[in-house]
Parts: C-alpha cells; sequence; structure tokens
C-alpha cells in the first residue's frame, strides 16, 4: 500500500514534466532567507524529535562496559546487548515516561552499524509476554510474543544492508529499516510473592547479544548481579532531546533513518537548509532558535493526553496507530512525548485520560470512581490495568507501592451487582474499599489502561472504558 505523501511538501513532488526522468529538488548553494529556515526548522525538529530521542539513548548507553541497572532501577547495556530487571520497575526510574508495574522490563537499544542482534525467546509456558521491537522512528518491525504463537528459541534481528550468513539455529530473521532499534522484553507477573519468585527463571533465560557472540547454546544471566551505575534524578523524564542541538543532530538523523517512500522532497529540503546553516551562522541562529520555539510551542503541549488522540466516551482518547506511525508525524511526535515506546495495537491497546465525565481536570483534592459493569471489564487474552501517573508522567510514592489495578490484583472486590468499582483518590476510602484503592497525588494526575493482547471488541472500537466520575469524599467513604 502506498504511503501518503507528507501535506506541507506535497508542492514540491507534482507531476514531472514531459522528457523528464526524475524531478528537480533544491539548486545547491542557492542563498535561503531566515524566514525559510525558520519555517523548516520547526518542520523538522517536530518531526525527527522521536529520531533523535533514540539516538541520544544510544548515545547515553555507548559508554556502558556491560549490562546493569542505571540508578539501581533502570535496565541499561551498551548497545545490541540486553539488561533486565527482576521484578517491576521502581517509582523513582525517569529515563521513560509511563512506565507500569504490570510486567517485567527488560531494555537493548540497537545498532545495526556495529552488528546483527540474537534474541533469546524461552519457554514461558502459559505466562503472557511480549518482545517489543521498534525501529529508531519507534515503528514496529518484528513480531515476538504470546499472540504470535512464536516458539522459544534464537530469532535475528539485522539492518537493512546486511548481507551476512543466517547461522544455523536462528528460527527467524528481522530486518530493521533503520540503524537504530529498541528491544524491550514484558513479562507479566502478579503481586503474589509466589509469581515473582516462580518468574526469576525464565527471566534468567531472556537476552539479546550481538550475532558474533552467538554460538547456539541458550545464555543464562543472574540479573541480580550485574553492576549499578549512576542514574537519573529528579521529578521529569530526563530531557533526552535538546532543541538547541537539533541543528548538530539532524543530519546524522536524515542519514541513519532513511526517507520513507514519498518523503524525499522533505529530506531534500531539511537538507538544502541545513547546507545553507553551515555557511552562515546568523542562519544557524535563526535555526536553532526555532527549533527551540517548536520544542515549547508543538512538543511540550503534548505531553498531556487530552491534546491528541481520538476522543472517545468519557474525556477518554486513544491512538490506533502506535508503532506503526508511518508518516503520521503529529501522533508519533505525541506518543514519544508523553509515553515513548508503545506496542502495536494488537499486542496492547492504550486508553489515556487527563479530565473526569465532566470534562475537568483530574486532580487529587477531589475524589473519583472508576466501575466497570457486570461482565464489562476489558476485554482481553492477556491482562488488563489500570494505571495512576503523576504531573510528569510517574508514579505517586505511596504506603501501599501501589500504582496500578487490574488483573494482577488477586484481592480486588466486586459489587454485590456483579460490578468492579475502583476508588481513585488522595486519601483512604472506607476499610472495606482499601483493597480497590489507586492512592492519588494532591495536584493534577492522569489515568491510563492498557489491555494487553486485547479481543477484537477493544480494537473495533465496540469497548470503551467507563467515565472517571467525580464523587464526595462522603459517598467515596461510605459507598
Amino acid at each position: 500500500m502506498k504511503r501518503a505523501i507528507p501535506v506541507l511538501f506535497v508542492a514540491l513532488v507534482s507531476t514531472a514534466l514531459p522528457g523528464q526522468d526524475k524531478i528537480p529538488g533544491p539548486v545547491s548553494g542557492t542563498r535561503i532567507n531566515e524566514g525559510y529556515v525558520r519555517q523548516v526548522a520547526k518542520s523538522a525538529h517536530a518531526w525527527a524529535w522521536p529520531m533523535m530521542n533514540i539516538n541520544a539513548r544510544f548515545v547515553a548507553y555507548e559508554e556502558l562496559p556491560a549490562p546493569g541497572l542505571a540508578g539501581g532501577v533502570l535496565p541499561v547495556a551498551p548497545p545490541n546487548h540486553l539488561s533486565m530487571l527482576r521484578d517491576y520497575i521502581e517509582p523513582s526510574e525517569r529515563a521513560v515516561a509511563c512506565p507500569n508495574q504490570d510486567v517485567v522490563y527488560g531494555q537493548c537499544i540497537t545498532d545495526f552499524s556495529q552488528d546483527a542482534v540474537v534474541v533469546q525467546v524461552p519457554d514461558f509456558g502459559d505466562r503472557f509476554w511480549v518482545y517489543q521491537v521498534v525501529d529508531q522512528r519507534t515503528d514496529s518491525f518484528a513480531g515476538l510474543g504470546k499472540m504470535y504463537g512464536t516458539k522459544p528459541g534464537f530469532y535475528l534481528l539485522v539492518g537493512k544492508d546486511w548481507k551476512g550468513k543466517v547461522p544455523e539455529g536462528i528460527t527467524e530473521t528481522f530486518r530493521c529499516p533503520t540503524r537504530h532499534g529498541a528491544l524491550f522484553p514484558r513479562v507479566f507477573q502478579s503481586d503474589e510473592p509466589e509469581d515473582k519468585k516462580a518468574v526469576q527463571e525464565v527471566l534468567s533465560k531472556i537476552n539479546a547479544y550481538p550475532l558474533s557472540k552467538f554460538d547456539g547454546k541458550v545464555k543464562t544471566t543472574d540479573w541480580s548481579k550485574i553492576p549499578e551505575f549512576p542514574g537519573a534524578k529528579g521529578d521529569a523524564e530526563v530531557k533526552w532531546v535538546e532543541p538547541a542541538k537539533t541543528v548538530d543532530v539532524l543530519p546524522g538523523i536524515l542519514d541513519d533513518v532513511p526517507p520513507l517512500p514519498g518523503e524525499e522532497a522533505m529530506y531534500a529540503q531539511f537538507r538544502a537548509v541545513l547546507d545553507a546553516v553551515k555557511k552562515d551562522e546568523k542562519l544557524k541562529e535563526a535555526f536553532t532558535k526555532a527549533a527551540v520555539d517548536a520544542e515549547k510551542d508543538i512538543v511540550l503541549p503534548l505531553f498531556q493526553f487530552q491534546h491528541y488522540g481520538l476522543p472517545l466516551a468519557g474525556n477518554w482518547t486513544t491512538q490506533v496507530n502506535g508503532a506503526r506511525f508511518g508518516t503520521d508525524y503529529y501522533t508519533r511526535l505525541a506518543v514519544a512525548k508523553s509515553n515513548i515506546f508503545v506496542n502495536l495495537q494488537t499486542e496492547t491497546k492504550y486508553f489515556y485520560q487527563d479530565l473526569d465525565a465532566k470534562g475537568e481536570r483530574l486532580n487529587g483534592g477531589k475524589n473519583y470512581t472508576v466501575t466497570f459493569p457486570k461482565g464489562q471489564l476489558p476485554p482481553v487474552k492477556g491482562f488488563w490495568s489500570l494505571t495512576l501517573y503523576n504531573e510528569h508522567h510517574f508514579f505517586h510514592p505511596n504506603d501501599l507501592k501501589r500504582y496500578s489495578l487490574g488483573t494482577k490484583n488477586k484481592g480486588l472486590k466486586a459489587n454485590e451487582d456483579g460490578s468492579l468499582t475502583l476508588y481513585v483518590q488522595a486519601d483512604p476510602p472506607d476499610e472495606g474499599k482499601r483493597s480497590n484503592w489507586l492512592p492519588a497525588p494532591k495536584g493534577d494526575f492522569s489515568l491510563y489502561i492498557r489491555c494487553y493482547w486485547p479481543e477484537a471488541a477493544i480494537t473495533e472500537g465496540k469497548w470503551t472504558p467507563p467515565a472517571v466520575n467525580r464523587v464526595t469524599p462522603q459517598a467515596s467513604r461510605n459507598g
């Protein structure tokens, strides 16, 4: 299927004149004024933001000596190597906004200019699992998970120009269209201590490493013995993208991320402006200022879920093309800014919420309920959860160490009519309702529903989440 041509540059790719084999592009050496530089710089910054984000992670991890834990909480490793957690991610993590405590995470940033990457898939039995595998555009290029019927074995990730020989013992090969990419294993575990213990054996057999280290044998790693490295601190996510540096980083992005069909004219415009900027300091200043303005005017507002996505009943929003953005630059940017590294819709369906049923901002100064009618829990083959994030899209520390509710919580109590009510508020509800309490901060917060391996009712839009209703403190205590 042909991809849509970016609207911004559609006039630049009109039909060639008779006798022309190739449509002409910008002429090298042409003078360009500051206004045009600013216009292109804003578009370029917004377009390239997700790719610059992944590039910055690669640069940060490139100097690591071995797989380990940044700040003792985030799995990090040198490019083409994997690091795994052994339990849910901790609230102090600041490298990826909107983490979850439904799965045990791993992380591997890839560089296919160095080598191909072998991915180990152990036998997960009945346990839900999925490996997210994305290119530098954050689009998926491999299907590995329970929903795919993936068999235990070795799988190979290779670059677009890789011409090596696939060794014996590799089950399947996936080709990445960009230099960099990312791999994120996600393995379900419940809150039960027995399950947290039981999952350790399979976690030890999850791995990824350069093809040069492949010997056909399963590599087992005790992830409890990996080293710790300094990690990010503060309230907000690491600032992976520095708009003041876009002018210097963008040329490499254009080299590492080949154009999709229809993007050739856009790339030509970006390169022409960058060429002019290299020769004129005033134009470089104009480009940089425009990128900084684009960060403020375009990127930052997209941190709020209410500013993008498809609107649903009850002020929920969603997106249907996660990890398959193609030329939907706006949604790709919005997801990258607010909750980067989402799965394909068929792997995980996401629902976002900043507002209550009346359209008012969710805030810990008020009490809320989310009630799923009898028989209307999220229809999934995997599992579901409702997670609460503070204003920075991270967990709000609380005494219960509870940041989500859902399938993993075996103690949830249904109402007499079979419905399930979850209580979202800062202060604890009545004792009998505390198993269903999701503690909130005193300030603004957001809610987020994940449906892993969703049924068709979800992917076809026939099921959507119930509204978030504001209730009086008395009602939330006494029902």
